[in-house]
């Protein structure tokens, strides 16, 4: 199956252990010495309608997907899912 990376920024993430919806993905993070994606990044979710901003952001580690279908990603949340800390605009 061929995807580009913006078809990834269409698909809703969801975690398949407790079926809360994540988000949509919003950025990937590449391994560019191996050339491989390692990790999808899902905004956090808004604070308070946001007016406050949003909580940190997801990264799933590719390793996480369970399933990936044309207009979703499933995740298992029993993998190392974790929250960015670092502000906006630092990961890369």
């Amino acid at each position: 199956m061929d995807c580009r990376l913006s078809d990834l920024r269409c698909r809703e993430v969801v975690n398949v252990s407790t079926g809360c919806r994540l988000g949509y993905v919003s950025d990937v993070i590449f391994d560019l010495a191996e050339g491989r994606i390692t990790a999808l990044i899902v905004p956090g979710p808004a604070r308070f309608f946001g007016l406050l901003g949003r909580e940190s952001d997801y990264i799933l580690p590719w390793g996480a997907i369970t399933q990936m279908g044309s207009d979703i990603i499933l995740i298992d949340g029993k993998a190392d899912i974790r929250r960015d800390h670092r502000e906006k605009g630092t990961l890369f």
